[in-house]
């Protein structure tokens, strides 16, 4: 009874914390989107207006990711033997399969811009508003790095790494700006017109592996694929000790990452030919244990496989 109820208050304070994580990414994201529009009608600057939908279409998604976070805190039932775990990667899912499709058509608008002649801006205005935008980009990051630090959500994740973008995005480009202040006065000088929407071309290229990383690997979790192997070796270095000190040999790991949560199940054979289930209880618990210290959201289960030889 204990244990559940310290189980509830857990599950409790870790919805809360993350709400409020969501929250500050949501309303930190209003309000540079705004600024970012705003400055992109009065500079002219397409890479700020590029940036200023970027974050524009991510708004959405923390909403509606306010609204479900509830639901990734309820237990599993025989109902719903997976939870709702699997429906924060059909969102995870959604999200990023719209933000490739916004970054590839404000790619498509910029690279038209480009060819159709460039767009003359203020350079040194736009790298003091960048350089700006990327330290208040580092603030919200730290606020949230803070409030991260026993979450292991992948909607906190993607937002986190959002905003990390943001930061390299915005310094990358007051860097860039205020270089190709230079190049007026030399051979390159040609290249201002130009500059604007080759950087907003060359930003959203680098973003681009990164969403589809993400988008992939939300639809390895829809179709149950296994994690990667790097995972795979961390979850079986994690439980082969303890296996070992029972004298369980394991024969299959079948390991299934659905949203935040990790499911474990371990196939194993013995040599006796009876079972002792006070063991089995044991290791087990031992099992689980290590693997929540290092996953935190994870189950795991030992299965009996019957020795043929």
């Amino acid at each position: 009874v204990l244990y559940r109820i310290g189980r509830s208050v857990f599950i409790l304070i870790e919805e809360i914390r993350e709400k409020k994580i969501l929250k500050l990414s949501f309303f930190a994201g209003l309000a540079f989107a705004l600024i970012e529009l705003v400055f992109s009608i009065y500079s002219h600057s397409q890479s700020a207006l590029t940036d200023a939908v970027y974050d524009a279409s991510e708004l959405v998604f923390i909403a509606l990711f306010l609204f479900l976070t509830p639901l990734f805190h309820k237990p599993v039932t025989e109902k719903h033997p997976y939870g709702y775990f699997q429906l924060e990667s059909i969102f995870v899912l959604i999200k990023s399969a719209m933000m490739l499709s916004v970054s590839l058509g404000v790619l498509m608008e910029v690279i038209e811009s480009a060819v159709s002649g460039g767009n003359e801006v203020n350079h040194m205005l736009i790298s003091i508003f960048q350089l700006v935008l990327g330290a208040m980009s580092l603030v919200v990051f730290m606020i949230m790095k803070r409030l991260n630090k026993k979450l292991s959500s992948p909607m906190i994740e993607t937002e986190m790494l959002g905003w990390k973008m943001d930061i390299l995005y915005s310094l990358g480009m007051s860097a860039a700006f205020f270089i190709s202040m230079y190049f007026k006065d030399t051979a390159l000088g040609f290249l201002s017109p130009y500059f604007d929407p080759l950087v907003a071309v060359f930003i959203m290229v680098m973003m681009l592996p990164e969403s589809i990383k993400i988008l992939w690997n939300a639809i390895k979790e829809i179709i149950l694929f296994s994690p990667d192997e790097e995972w795979m070796e961390e979850i079986k270095e994690v439980c082969k000790p303890i296996l070992d000190s029972f004298a369980y040999d394991p024969v299959f790991y079948d390991v299934t990452k659905t949203g935040r949560h990790l499911w474990v199940a371990v196939y194993f054979q013995i040599e006796e030919a009876v079972l002792d289930v006070h063991q089995l209880e044991m290791a087990l618990d031992q099992i689980n244990v290590c693997l929540k210290n290092k996953y935190q959201d994870c189950t795991c289960e030992l299965i009996l496989v019957p020795n043929r030889k």
